[in-house]
Protein backbone atom coordinates (compact mmCIF):
# COMPACT_ATOMS: atom_id res chain seq x y z
CA UNK A 1 0.00 0.00 0.00
CA UNK A 2 1.37 3.56 -1.00
CA UNK A 3 2.11 5.40 2.16
CA UNK A 4 0.24 8.89 1.09
CA UNK A 5 3.23 11.03 2.97
CA UNK A 6 6.25 9.81 0.75
CA UNK A 7 7.31 11.96 -2.20
CA UNK A 8 6.04 11.93 -5.49
CA UNK A 9 6.33 8.79 -7.66
CA UNK A 10 6.32 8.57 -11.63
CA UNK A 11 2.92 6.63 -11.14
CA UNK A 12 0.33 8.45 -13.07
CA UNK A 13 -2.65 7.30 -10.50
CA UNK A 14 -1.03 7.69 -7.69
CA UNK A 15 -0.40 11.58 -9.07
CA UNK A 16 -3.88 12.13 -10.21
CA UNK A 17 -5.23 10.69 -7.01
CA UNK A 18 -2.79 12.85 -4.48
CA UNK A 19 -3.31 15.83 -6.92
CA UNK A 20 -7.09 15.47 -6.25
CA UNK A 21 -6.91 14.85 -2.72
CA UNK A 22 -4.68 18.63 -2.55
CA UNK A 23 -7.77 20.30 -5.01
CA UNK A 24 -10.57 18.75 -2.92
CA UNK A 25 -11.67 18.78 0.69
CA UNK A 26 -12.62 15.98 2.56
CA UNK A 27 -15.97 17.30 3.70
CA UNK A 28 -18.15 18.32 1.81
CA UNK A 29 -20.37 21.65 1.76
CA UNK A 30 -23.12 22.05 4.45
CA UNK A 31 -26.43 24.58 3.01
CA UNK A 32 -28.58 25.66 5.82
CA UNK A 33 -31.17 26.60 2.66
CA UNK A 34 -32.53 24.47 -0.03
CA UNK A 35 -30.77 25.32 -2.98
CA UNK A 36 -31.48 26.80 -6.39
CA UNK A 37 -32.32 24.47 -9.45
CA UNK A 38 -29.34 25.95 -11.08
CA UNK A 39 -27.41 26.41 -7.65
CA UNK A 40 -27.86 22.51 -7.72
CA UNK A 41 -27.07 21.88 -11.41
CA UNK A 42 -23.44 23.09 -10.31
CA UNK A 43 -23.22 20.50 -7.61
CA UNK A 44 -24.31 17.93 -10.98
CA UNK A 45 -21.73 19.66 -12.89
CA UNK A 46 -18.66 19.17 -10.72
CA UNK A 47 -19.56 15.77 -9.42
CA UNK A 48 -19.99 17.15 -6.03
CA UNK A 49 -22.19 16.14 -2.81
CA UNK A 50 -23.48 18.25 -0.34
CA UNK A 51 -25.81 19.02 2.98
CA UNK A 52 -28.79 20.62 3.48
CA UNK A 53 -29.57 20.61 6.93
CA UNK A 54 -33.09 20.76 7.84
CA UNK A 55 -33.68 21.08 4.63
CA UNK A 56 -37.28 18.33 4.86
CA UNK A 57 -37.86 19.57 8.78
CA UNK A 58 -41.22 21.35 7.55
CA UNK A 59 -42.15 18.01 5.51
CA UNK A 60 -45.24 15.80 8.01
CA UNK A 61 -43.47 13.14 8.42
CA UNK A 62 -40.43 14.80 10.28
CA UNK A 63 -42.61 16.75 12.17
CA UNK A 64 -45.02 13.58 13.43
CA UNK A 65 -43.53 10.34 12.74
CA UNK A 66 -42.71 7.92 15.71
CA UNK A 67 -42.93 4.27 16.42
CA UNK A 68 -46.53 4.40 17.92
CA UNK A 69 -47.69 6.87 14.85
CA UNK A 70 -46.42 4.44 11.79
CA UNK A 71 -47.51 1.28 13.97
CA UNK A 72 -50.94 2.88 14.02
CA UNK A 73 -51.08 3.86 10.40
CA UNK A 74 -49.40 0.65 9.17
CA UNK A 75 -52.00 -1.46 11.62
CA UNK A 76 -52.66 -5.00 10.20
CA UNK A 77 -50.46 -4.36 6.51
CA UNK A 78 -47.51 -6.83 5.22
CA UNK A 79 -44.43 -5.50 4.47
CA UNK A 80 -41.40 -6.52 2.93
CA UNK A 81 -37.89 -7.41 5.05
CA UNK A 82 -34.11 -8.79 3.89
CA UNK A 83 -33.01 -10.35 6.23
CA UNK A 84 -29.28 -11.29 6.75
CA UNK A 85 -27.17 -13.07 9.47
CA UNK A 86 -25.71 -10.80 12.12
CA UNK A 87 -21.90 -10.53 11.54
CA UNK A 88 -22.08 -11.13 7.86
CA UNK A 89 -19.06 -9.26 6.65
CA UNK A 90 -17.42 -8.90 3.47
CA UNK A 91 -14.89 -11.39 2.90
CA UNK A 92 -16.17 -13.88 5.75
CA UNK A 93 -18.52 -16.56 5.31
CA UNK A 94 -19.85 -16.49 8.83
CA UNK A 95 -19.87 -20.03 11.06
CA UNK A 96 -21.29 -19.24 14.46
CA UNK A 97 -19.27 -16.16 16.33
CA UNK A 98 -17.73 -14.74 13.96
CA UNK A 99 -15.65 -15.81 10.80
CA UNK A 100 -12.35 -14.94 9.28
CA UNK A 101 -11.79 -11.28 7.70
CA UNK A 102 -13.53 -9.15 10.00
CA UNK A 103 -15.61 -8.07 12.89
CA UNK A 104 -18.75 -9.39 13.73
CA UNK A 105 -20.37 -6.79 14.57
CA UNK A 106 -20.59 -5.45 11.37
CA UNK A 107 -24.24 -6.23 10.02
CA UNK A 108 -24.60 -6.26 6.42
CA UNK A 109 -28.51 -5.70 5.62
CA UNK A 110 -27.86 -5.13 1.92
CA UNK A 111 -25.88 -7.02 -1.22
CA UNK A 112 -22.41 -8.07 -0.04
CA UNK A 113 -19.22 -9.85 -0.74
CA UNK A 114 -19.08 -13.08 0.84
CA UNK A 115 -16.14 -15.89 0.84
CA UNK A 116 -17.50 -19.25 -0.07
CA UNK A 117 -15.81 -22.46 1.76
CA UNK A 118 -14.05 -22.90 -1.64
CA UNK A 119 -13.16 -19.78 -1.91
CA UNK A 120 -14.45 -17.85 -4.70
CA UNK A 121 -16.28 -14.47 -3.69
CA UNK A 122 -20.04 -13.88 -4.02
CA UNK A 123 -22.10 -11.20 -4.09
CA UNK A 124 -24.86 -12.38 -1.81
CA UNK A 125 -28.50 -10.52 -1.62
CA UNK A 126 -30.43 -10.70 1.55
CA UNK A 127 -33.30 -13.42 2.27
CA UNK A 128 -36.98 -11.30 1.60
CA UNK A 129 -39.41 -12.63 3.16
CA UNK A 130 -43.30 -10.22 4.01
CA UNK A 131 -43.92 -10.12 7.93
CA UNK A 132 -46.11 -8.29 10.09
CA UNK A 133 -45.58 -4.44 9.99
CA UNK A 134 -45.94 -3.95 13.82
CA UNK A 135 -44.16 -7.33 14.36
CA UNK A 136 -41.22 -5.95 12.25
CA UNK A 137 -41.13 -2.44 14.43
CA UNK A 138 -41.07 -4.48 17.65
CA UNK A 139 -38.39 -6.61 16.62
CA UNK A 140 -35.56 -3.33 15.46
CA UNK A 141 -36.93 -2.24 18.23
CA UNK A 142 -35.75 -4.92 20.46
CA UNK A 143 -32.88 -5.60 18.90
CA UNK A 144 -31.41 -1.87 18.82
CA UNK A 145 -32.65 -1.54 22.74
CA UNK A 146 -31.23 -4.58 23.89
CA UNK A 147 -27.77 -4.51 21.98
CA UNK A 148 -28.11 -7.97 20.43
CA UNK A 149 -25.60 -9.19 18.40
CA UNK A 150 -26.46 -12.99 17.90
CA UNK A 151 -29.06 -14.31 15.56
CA UNK A 152 -30.28 -12.25 12.34
CA UNK A 153 -30.57 -8.46 11.35
CA UNK A 154 -33.90 -7.29 9.82
CA UNK A 155 -34.48 -3.98 7.93
CA UNK A 156 -37.52 -2.74 5.54
CA UNK A 157 -35.90 -1.12 2.54
CA UNK A 158 -35.76 -1.02 -1.39
CA UNK A 159 -31.73 -0.31 -0.71
CA UNK A 160 -29.65 -2.68 -3.36
CA UNK A 161 -26.41 -2.28 -4.86
CA UNK A 162 -27.79 -3.35 -7.56
CA UNK A 163 -29.99 -0.32 -9.35
CA UNK A 164 -32.60 -3.19 -11.18
CA UNK A 165 -33.80 -3.83 -7.85
CA UNK A 166 -34.76 -0.20 -6.65
CA UNK A 167 -38.48 -1.09 -6.21
CA UNK A 168 -40.40 2.14 -5.66
CA UNK A 169 -41.62 0.77 -2.17
CA UNK A 170 -42.85 4.41 -0.22
CA UNK A 171 -45.08 4.28 -3.35
CA UNK A 172 -45.77 0.87 -3.14
CA UNK A 173 -46.04 -0.91 -0.35
CA UNK A 174 -46.14 2.01 2.00
CA UNK A 175 -48.03 4.23 -0.17
CA UNK A 176 -49.99 4.87 3.54
CA UNK A 177 -47.43 7.35 4.29
CA UNK A 178 -46.32 8.29 1.38
CA UNK A 179 -48.67 11.71 1.44
CA UNK A 180 -46.54 12.69 4.78
CA UNK A 181 -43.37 13.33 2.59
CA UNK A 182 -42.73 15.63 -0.62
CA UNK A 183 -43.87 13.88 -4.23
CA UNK A 184 -40.51 14.62 -5.33
CA UNK A 185 -37.51 17.63 -4.26
CA UNK A 186 -38.16 20.22 -6.52
CA UNK A 187 -35.01 21.99 -7.15
CA UNK A 188 -33.65 18.17 -8.77
CA UNK A 189 -36.73 17.36 -10.39
CA UNK A 190 -36.79 21.34 -11.99
CA UNK A 191 -32.40 20.94 -12.62
CA UNK A 192 -32.62 17.54 -13.98
CA UNK A 193 -36.36 17.52 -15.76
CA UNK A 194 -37.25 14.57 -14.15
CA UNK A 195 -39.36 13.02 -11.80
CA UNK A 196 -37.91 10.64 -9.24
CA UNK A 197 -37.12 7.31 -10.88
CA UNK A 198 -38.15 5.65 -7.67
CA UNK A 199 -38.67 6.84 -3.68
CA UNK A 200 -37.84 4.28 -1.05
CA UNK A 201 -37.99 3.91 2.72
CA UNK A 202 -35.36 1.94 4.89
CA UNK A 203 -36.19 1.33 8.47
CA UNK A 204 -33.95 -0.43 10.32
CA UNK A 205 -31.58 0.03 13.44
CA UNK A 206 -27.96 1.77 14.39
CA UNK A 207 -26.23 -2.47 13.74
CA UNK A 208 -27.36 -1.93 9.81
CA UNK A 209 -24.17 -1.32 7.89
CA UNK A 210 -23.92 -1.52 3.78
CA UNK A 211 -21.34 -2.69 2.18
CA UNK A 212 -19.16 -0.12 0.13
CA UNK A 213 -21.73 0.06 -3.10
CA UNK A 214 -22.38 2.67 -5.83
CA UNK A 215 -25.01 3.33 -8.70
CA UNK A 216 -26.09 5.17 -11.59
CA UNK A 217 -28.45 7.14 -9.75
CA UNK A 218 -28.40 11.14 -8.21
CA UNK A 219 -29.66 9.69 -4.73
CA UNK A 220 -31.19 12.37 -2.17
CA UNK A 221 -31.54 10.85 1.20
CA UNK A 222 -33.32 12.76 3.64
CA UNK A 223 -33.12 11.83 6.98
CA UNK A 224 -36.58 11.40 8.97
CA UNK A 225 -36.03 10.34 12.58
CA UNK A 226 -32.61 9.33 14.56
CA UNK A 227 -29.38 9.43 12.73
CA UNK A 228 -27.37 8.28 9.65
CA UNK A 229 -23.70 7.88 8.86
CA UNK A 230 -22.12 7.96 5.39
CA UNK A 231 -18.80 7.32 4.08
CA UNK A 232 -18.57 8.19 0.92
CA UNK A 233 -15.86 8.21 -1.78
CA UNK A 234 -15.55 10.32 -5.61
CA UNK A 235 -15.56 8.43 -8.70
CA UNK A 236 -11.84 9.02 -9.06
CA UNK A 237 -11.26 6.76 -5.69
CA UNK A 238 -11.99 3.45 -8.32
CA UNK A 239 -8.42 2.49 -8.26
CA UNK A 240 -8.38 2.23 -4.32
CA UNK A 241 -11.79 0.35 -3.59
CA UNK A 242 -10.58 -3.30 -5.16
CA UNK A 243 -13.20 -3.73 -7.63
CA UNK A 244 -13.74 -7.17 -8.51
CA UNK A 245 -16.10 -9.21 -10.82
CA UNK A 246 -18.42 -12.05 -8.42
CA UNK A 247 -20.58 -14.40 -8.96
CA UNK A 248 -24.24 -14.18 -8.19
CA UNK A 249 -25.84 -15.74 -4.49
CA UNK A 250 -28.55 -15.27 -2.00
CA UNK A 251 -29.47 -16.21 1.46
CA UNK A 252 -31.90 -18.69 1.45
CA UNK A 253 -34.08 -20.52 4.67
CA UNK A 254 -32.98 -23.89 5.34
CA UNK A 255 -36.01 -26.15 6.23
CA UNK A 256 -38.75 -25.05 8.17
CA UNK A 257 -37.32 -21.81 9.82
CA UNK A 258 -34.11 -22.75 9.74
CA UNK A 259 -30.28 -20.61 9.71
CA UNK A 260 -29.55 -18.61 6.40
CA UNK A 261 -27.79 -20.40 3.82
CA UNK A 262 -25.49 -19.06 0.50
CA UNK A 263 -27.31 -20.29 -2.23
CA UNK A 264 -25.32 -19.64 -5.90
CA UNK A 265 -27.65 -18.24 -8.54
CA UNK A 266 -27.47 -18.55 -12.42
CA UNK A 267 -26.46 -15.16 -14.07
CA UNK A 268 -23.37 -13.10 -14.72
CA UNK A 269 -20.46 -11.96 -12.43
CA UNK A 270 -21.47 -8.78 -11.30
CA UNK A 271 -18.54 -6.14 -10.72
CA UNK A 272 -18.36 -5.02 -6.73
CA UNK A 273 -16.25 -3.27 -4.41
CA UNK A 274 -13.92 -5.65 -1.35
CA UNK A 275 -12.07 -2.81 0.52
CA UNK A 276 -13.72 -1.11 3.93
CA UNK A 277 -12.71 2.11 4.22
CA UNK A 278 -12.16 1.59 8.20
CA UNK A 279 -10.12 -1.33 7.64
CA UNK A 280 -12.88 -3.72 9.29
CA UNK A 281 -12.71 -6.25 6.80
CA UNK A 282 -12.03 -6.99 2.93
CA UNK A 283 -9.12 -5.76 1.43
CA UNK A 284 -8.01 -2.94 -0.55
CA UNK A 285 -5.08 -2.00 -3.12
CA UNK A 286 -1.84 -0.33 -3.36
CA UNK A 287 -3.55 3.17 -3.85
CA UNK A 288 -6.22 2.29 -1.14
CA UNK A 289 -4.07 4.60 1.24
CA UNK A 290 -4.34 7.54 -0.90
CA UNK A 291 -8.16 7.94 -0.30
CA UNK A 292 -9.54 10.27 1.76
CA UNK A 293 -13.39 9.29 2.89
CA UNK A 294 -15.74 11.71 2.77
CA UNK A 295 -17.99 11.58 6.07
CA UNK A 296 -21.03 12.39 6.93
CA UNK A 297 -23.49 12.41 9.88
CA UNK A 298 -27.37 13.09 8.78
CA UNK A 299 -30.17 14.24 11.68
CA UNK A 300 -33.21 14.95 11.63
CA UNK A 301 -34.83 16.70 8.97
CA UNK A 302 -31.66 16.69 7.13
CA UNK A 303 -30.79 15.90 3.20
CA UNK A 304 -28.16 14.90 1.30
CA UNK A 305 -26.83 14.79 -1.76
CA UNK A 306 -24.76 11.79 -3.70
CA UNK A 307 -23.85 12.00 -6.98
CA UNK A 308 -24.56 9.18 -9.35
CA UNK A 309 -20.96 6.57 -9.01
CA UNK A 310 -19.61 7.72 -6.13
CA UNK A 311 -19.47 5.20 -3.64
CA UNK A 312 -20.99 5.08 -0.19
CA UNK A 313 -21.38 3.01 2.74
CA UNK A 314 -24.17 3.64 5.22
CA UNK A 315 -24.12 3.05 8.77
CA UNK A 316 -27.02 2.50 11.47
CA UNK A 317 -30.05 4.82 11.75
CA UNK A 318 -33.57 5.33 12.43
CA UNK A 319 -36.15 5.99 8.88
CA UNK A 320 -35.20 7.80 6.29
CA UNK A 321 -36.65 8.03 2.75
CA UNK A 322 -34.33 8.61 -0.75
CA UNK A 323 -35.68 9.79 -4.31
CA UNK A 324 -33.41 8.37 -7.26
CA UNK A 325 -33.19 10.27 -10.09
CA UNK A 326 -31.57 9.30 -13.11
CA UNK A 327 -29.40 11.70 -14.53
CA UNK A 328 -31.23 12.23 -17.51
CA UNK A 329 -28.19 11.91 -20.73
CA UNK A 330 -25.59 9.81 -20.52
CA UNK A 331 -27.04 7.54 -18.03
CA UNK A 332 -30.53 7.84 -18.39
CA UNK A 333 -29.98 4.70 -20.86
CA UNK A 334 -28.65 2.29 -18.07
CA UNK A 335 -31.51 2.68 -15.21
CA UNK A 336 -34.77 1.21 -14.63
Amino acid sequence: MIDPAAPPTSDPIAELLTTYNELNSSSIDELTEIPSPLEFMRYVSRNRPFVVRGGASDWKATRTWSVDVLKERMAGMRVNVAITPKGTVPCALRRGGGGEGGSADRIRNADAPVKSEDGEMLLVKPWEEEQDFAQFMDFVIRQEGSGEMNGENITSSAVSTNPSAENDNLRNEYSELFTDVDPSIPFARIALQKAPEAINLWIGNSHSVTALHKDNYENIYVQIIGQKHFVLLPPLAYACVNEREMGPASYVRGEGKGELLVKREDGGRVPFALWDPDGLGGEGTRYSGLARPVRVSLGKGDMLYLPALWHDMEFGGSFYPFCGFARNVALGAVVD
